[in-house]
């Protein structure tokens, strides 16, 4: 089974986000995502700045299975970007929910939070998908 924290919530298109009290969150894969992708070679983030609605793609992760489009899991600007993925995309298998974060951005519609999945609601999700 595939680690899922807690603390986050998660899309149904397996992101997931740290939600921060300032209105930013972080974004990323889940690791069950990670999994389905196998060996990560490639990030294309979007550029700092850039701003999102919610399930806008935002990004690309390329594996040596298949490139996947990252979709935005809430309303935003985008305040940062993971650079270290540039010279390390493995840095998502490796831990997707630390050194593994892809974009960091000020929320615009703070409510969106609540249409995400937990803990429970996303584990439901991946089991099915397993």
């Amino acid at each position: 089974m595939s680690e899922i924290p807690s603390d986050l919530k998660y899309t149904e298109s397996h992101e997931w986000v740290r939600v921060h009290d300032d209105g930013t969150a972080i974004i990323g894969i889940t690791d069950h995502a990670q999994h389905l992708l196998g060996d990560i070679v490639y990030t294309e983030l979007p550029d700092v700045g850039a701003n999102f609605a919610q399930k806008d793609e935002c990004a690309v992760v390329e594996s040596v299975k298949s490139a996947e489009d990252l979709y935005m899991p809430l309303s935003g600007e985008i305040i940062a970007i993971n650079e270290k993925l540039a010279e390390a995309p493995e840095l998502i298998n490796q831990d997707p929910y630390k050194d593994g974060w892809m974009i960091k951005c000020r929320m615009t519609q703070a409510n969106e939070v609540d249409a995400l999945l937990d803990k429970d609601g996303y584990a439901a999700l991946a089991n099915a998908d397993a």
